[in-house]
């Protein structure tokens, strides 16, 4: 099955530049809006994560079956009940692996491609992982309960494309009511801020209420500062897909201690012998 989000790239790059020249005939002078090279590695690393992603998913619909194959029961995708399950339990899904791919740091390596631009605009949302075998373990439970794998990864495909419209300036916040329960480019901009008070913050997905109940909402209050907290200077595809995996190889290679060792992979991104997590 070939995911929805691949129909969708020719609206996201007619939106790419809808929204460049948005920024042309309508500058702002306090959003960063593009910048070609930026835009140019963005656009890399999407095309990049296409072209690893494709044959990965073969390995993804496999391991859903299987699991789905050993479900206690079935779901029908004829049952509205079953599409209301799916789109919960896929969101909170989300919610989990994005929250371990910033709090574990051999996960973070992969995630951290996505904050790696000082920009933020809709190319931004193209900026993906070269590495999408860390996201497997956390959509599996979905195929444990019953759903259809066809089901899981066409919901995947909808939070993705939905997220596509998060990554911008120009949105200011929405209707209250709307800002309470969904995902917005307000919550979103708050998540891609290094500030020190927006760090791990709203890791939602389409919903944000699991960041409401689970503690980790921060509404949009000051200024976002993209980018990493340590930032990596560079425009070149490779280093931006793979930094973190070598700065995490180094430090294992030079500490002393098993434990040590242990705490650079899986402790959080940051973590040092003695430093708090």
């Amino acid at each position: 099955m070939i995911p929805a989000v691949v129909y969708a790239i020719p609206a996201f790059v007619l939106l790419v530049v809808v929204e460049v020249l948005s920024y042309r005939f309508l500058p702002d002078d306090d959003e960063r809006g593009y910048e070609l090279r930026d835009t140019a590695t963005s656009m890399s690393m999407g095309a990049g994560s296409q072209v690893i992603g494709l044959p990965w998913k073969a390995v993804t619909v496999i391991a859903y079956a299987a699991v789905f194959t050993v479900a206690p029961w079935h779901l029908s995708p004829a049952s509205g009940w079953t599409w209301v399950l799916l789109f919960f339990t896929e969101d909170l899904a989300y919610y989990a692996f994005h929250r371990a791919h910033h709090r574990v740091r051999v996960l973070w390596a992969s995630h951290v491609v996505h904050h790696s631009s000082l920009h933020y605009n809709l190319s931004t949302a193209l900026r993906q992982s070269w590495t999408p075998m860390t996201t497997l373990p956390f959509w599996l439970p979905l195929a444990l309960v019953g759903i259809p794998p066809w089901m899981i990864l066409l919901e995947q495909s909808v939070s993705l494309i939905y997220q596509f419209f998060l990554h911008t300036e120009r949105v200011d916040k929405l209707w209250r009511p709307v800002e309470w329960i969904f995902n917005t480019p307000s919550h979103h901009r708050v998540h891609h801020g290094s500030n020190r008070v927006y760090l791990d913050r709203n890791y939602g997905g389409i919903l944000i209420v699991w960041d409401r109940l689970f503690g980790t909402f921060e509404p949009e209050r000051e200024r976002a500062v993209y980018g990493l907290t340590k930032n990596i200077d560079t425009y070149n595809p490779l280093r931006v897909a793979f930094h973190e995996y070598a700065a995490a190889w180094r430090d294992v290679r030079a500490a002393r201690r098993w434990r040590d060792r242990a705490g650079y992979l899986f402790g959080p991104p940051g973590w040092s012998p003695g430093a708090e997590g």
